[in-house]
């Protein structure tokens, strides 16, 4: 009997002792973290390191995306918990609101209603007191959202022009039923504004904006949940100020308005169905009144103007211009051009960047031409916002809110001016085009193939070095970039005298650290050395830092001083293009060389020393590019596998070891020369022949010629031009012509009846400026009195002369008989 006691005490001893290391591992509020004896951080996924219970604590959601308006349940990964039990949950650290349970155990968080875009941390907990798992979700702008989780509003036309002549009817909406686990849903009103509120300094202190999306009424409750719902609105009589809005459908057993549970939106839209009598009875008259006073307040607030970047001068400087510049899928020429608040255009961009002081952004929009239309041409000219529809920093605060503050200072105001009374004189004359004489394109700079660098002043050199490097770098503006190198690897599994890109690790100040590499053919993204997917977005707003993933082959990441860092894919080949803004010149350093239009100084070592280009060898270039390598205290990379901390962790971030083939010669007897000698030729056929050769692969070759015409293609759009500024049409006049860049030509006329004095014609030069004078329409039964009163004023003008001069005579003799009277009495 001691012995089993004696056995039974040891047992519990070392359960015990057990319990007590376990706890001590424990990830519960320690997410991120790498301890002594397991992990918590990302990477131990893949290193096979975690502590045990990892995946119950650092949660992972499914779909990982919502909008920032809420109301989609999303699913806690490899948590499973009792169907009886409550789970709650904790957004932000702030907002709490309950989730639930299923039948199965698996738990879920509803997302809340936010008025943010980018990654929301959140904690859950089962007694409502510890909060120590935790995870995060992306919040997008509800355009981005999954459009299969939205209200369709069938014929948005008829919703949004209802009560205008001839517009009237039934409206109509879907959704899919199934999202919605209720027989009977609730069909709500939900309006938008920004009212104003007292700041911490009282009631009496300065007045600040609030952002507010509310429960206005019911359009229908208890209705059978088929998908399908429609009525005939009638005039609001205590909403109708609420203008803007979305609708909202929730299970019947939901309270009416209730926040944050489990529903469908429709997008935001203008909510003319619902307006008070008074615009059915006059539309155009009711919105020429809104007009006015939108005009009359537009002139109490700040010019936001000022501080815009101005637009591209060309469409294909737009495209080419991706750090500052992206599509607006409002008018997108890759999916047919449907600009609605753009006709005559068939592109547009947006400014990435809201502007620094009052969240403003910027529109550009061109014609098939491919030039910029302004608004003093057209009524579908390039329009700036006061409010950036995309939002910006710290989003919350109005007029920062993504999608909403755009739609109440820009779009209503259309709406008043242009679409619903004949005033759109007013609206353009608060959003002029900025135009594009201020315009700078940025500079690129490209590591390609195995791997050939292209500096950003254009110097091309080959660099194959093993190991991590200073792809480019700028102390003074804290951008950081960097490249890893990996060798070239046939098909057999041996590996070429040659060295391809395969990451590149990048930072600016505070932002987030984004890896973009490498992985079986395709690109993969990290964020803070956690892989992001883009199977349901596109578009991630990081912390100082945008990811642009359209494909699997292609990822563009954009900083907030409009840098940006294109990577792609060719033939298993990855290449990269650094794009920077003007403010970057004579700042950066590193294997893209110093920026300053001068290629002969582009060899700048790290000890900064220049090398000259002209009689370099390419193993003093193999020295310098070496010289350039990271240490391991400054990397950016993550090293997540045995074959990253084998290879690029442990060793020197130069492999000493590897010395690559400088040269490959041109055998006759090569098989592969004769096809390469046809493929490869014309600017950058040595990198195409080096790459032929070293990878024994003509695939790979043309795929280095291609991603170099691309770059090629890309300097030719992003050349400088001039512009000369909008020039007016004269009044009572006509002007042929809207195209203000150099050698573009105007010419001028007047209407019936009037005779034009200045230039007929008049051409813009290299330095900006026009030739020729401003035209001015003069009525002919005006010109003799115009021309008599000139000859008036002309023998006037003439008449004061003489007299001036007569004067001046008169007294020039004065003082000479003065001089010779005293010279004659000092003689005497």
């Amino acid at each position: 009997m001691r012995a089993n006691f004696g056995g039974i005490f040891l047992l519990c001893g070392l359960l015990l002792a057990c319990a007590s290391v376990i706890a001590g591992l424990s990830c519960r509020g320690r997410c991120g973290d790498i301890m002594e004896k397991c992990s918590c951080h990302t990477t131990c996924v893949s290193l096979q390191t975690c502590c045990a219970d990892y995946n119950q604590s650092c949660l992972q959601v499914s779909p990982y995306s919502s909008s920032m308006l809420g109301g989609r349940a999303l699913r806690i990964l490899s948590l499973v918990l009792n169907p009886g039990g409550r789970l709650f949950c904790r957004f932000k650290g702030e907002i709490d609101r309950e989730g639930f349970i299923d039948a199965e155990g698996h738990a879920y968080c509803i997302s809340p209603l936010l008025y943010e875009k980018g990654w929301i941390s959140f904690n859950v907990s089962t007694d409502g007191i510890n909060f120590d798992r935790s995870g995060e979700y992306l919040s997008v702008h509800p355009s981005k959202a999954d459009p299969a989780h939205e209200v369709t509003l069938v014929n948005t036309t008829q919703w949004q022009n209802y009560g205008t002549p001839s517009t009237a009817g039934r409206l109509k909406m879907t959704w899919n039923s199934s999202l919605i686990a209720a027989e009977k849903v609730n069909i709500e009103l939900w309006g938008y504004r920004e009212s104003s509120r007292s700041t911490e300094a009282g009631v009496d202190g300065p007045l600040s904006l609030q952002a507010e999306l509310g429960y206005l009424y019911s359009l229908g409750r208890n209705q059978p949940n088929t998908g399908a719902f429609s009525f005939i609105p009638e005039p609001s009589q205590d909403y109708f100020k609420w203008e803007l809005g979305n609708i909202r459908i929730t299970a019947s057993s939901k309270s009416d308005g209730e926040r944050d549970v489990q529903c469908l939106w429709s997008g935001g839209h203008v909510l003319a169905w619902h307006l008070e009598q008074a615009f059915r009875d006059d539309s155009a008259a009711w919105a020429e009144s809104k007009c006015l006073q939108w005009g009359e307040a537009e002139e109490k607030l700040p010019n936001f103007l000022e501080e815009l970047i101005d637009c591209p001068c060309t469409l294909a400087q737009a495209r080419a211009d991706t750090g500052r510049f992206h599509t607006d899928y409002s008018c997108d020429i890759e999916r047919g051009s449907v600009c609605t608040f753009h006709p005559g255009c068939v592109h547009c961009v947006r400014a990435i960047q809201a502007s620094p002081t009052h969240g403003s952004g910027q529109q550009c929009c061109y014609d098939s031409t491919g030039n910029l239309v302004l608004t003093g041409d057209s009524m579908g000219g390039s329009t700036p916002d006061r409010a950036h529809d995309w939002g910006s920093p710290p989003y919350r605060e109005p007029p920062r809110v993504p999608g909403y503050s755009h739609w109440l200072y820009d779009v209503m105001s259309f709406f008043y001016c242009c679409l619903w009374s004949d005033h759109c004189d007013i609206y353009l004359s608060h959003r002029p085009s900025s135009g594009c004489r201020n315009y700078q394109p940025p500079r690129a700079g490209v590591v390609l193939g195995d791997p050939h660098f292209i500096t950003f002043d254009g110097l091309g050199y080959t660099f194959n070095g093993k190991g991590e490097f200073q792809l480019m770098s700028s102390p003074d503006r804290e951008l950081n970039i960097q490249a890893r190198t990996e060798p070239v690897t046939f098909k057999n599994g041996t590996s070429a005298k040659a060295t391809w890109l395969s990451s590149v690790a990048m930072k600016e100040k505070a932002s987030d650290v984004v890896e973009v590499r490498l992985a079986e053919g395709n690109l993969q993204v990290l964020r803070n050395q956690k892989v992001l997917h883009f199977s349901e977005q596109r578009w991630m707003d990081l912390h100082g830092v945008f990811v642009f993933a359209p494909s699997q082959q292609n990822v563009t990441v954009i900083f907030l001083s409009g840098a940006a860092v294109e990577v792609c894919v060719h033939e298993g080949t990855m290449a990269a293009t650094v794009l920077l803004p003007t403010e970057f010149t004579n700042q950066t350093q590193g294997l893209l060389g110093l920026m300053n239009s001068d290629p002969s100084d582009d060899l700048l070592t790290w000890v900064g020393e220049v090398i000259p280009p002209a009689d370099v060898t390419p193993e003093e270039i193999f020295t310098f590019g070496g010289g350039w390598n990271i240490s391991k205290a400054s990397s950016l990379f993550t090293y997540d596998s045995k074959y990253l901390l084998d290879n690029y962790y442990f060793p020197p971030s130069l492999d000493p070891a590897f010395v690559p083939a400088f040269s490959l010669p041109e055998r006759p007897d090569d098989p592969l020369v004769a096809d390469m000698l046809m493929m490869c030729f014309g600017e950058g056929a040595e990198f195409c022949k080096y790459d032929t050769l070293t990878t024994r692969s003509l695939a790979v070759g043309n795929a280095t010629l291609r991603v170099y015409q691309n770059y090629q293609a890309r300097m030719e759009a992003l050349e400088p031009v001039s512009s000369c500024g909008w020039l007016p049409t004269p009044r009572n006049g006509e002007k042929n012509g809207t195209h203000y860049l150099e050698d573009d030509m105007l010419s001028f006329s007047c209407i019936d009846g009037y005779i034009l004095y200045g230039s007929t014609e008049r051409t813009c030069l290299h330095d900006g400026t026009w030739t020729g004078e401003r035209p001015h329409c003069l009525r002919d039964d005006k010109v003799g009195f115009v021309l008599g009163a000139i000859g008036s004023l002309s023998a006037l003008v003439t008449m004061g002369i003489m007299v001036t001069l007569h004067t001046r005579k008169q007294e020039r003799e004065k003082h000479k008989k003065l001089d010779q009277k005293e010279t004659q009495e000092h003689t005497c």
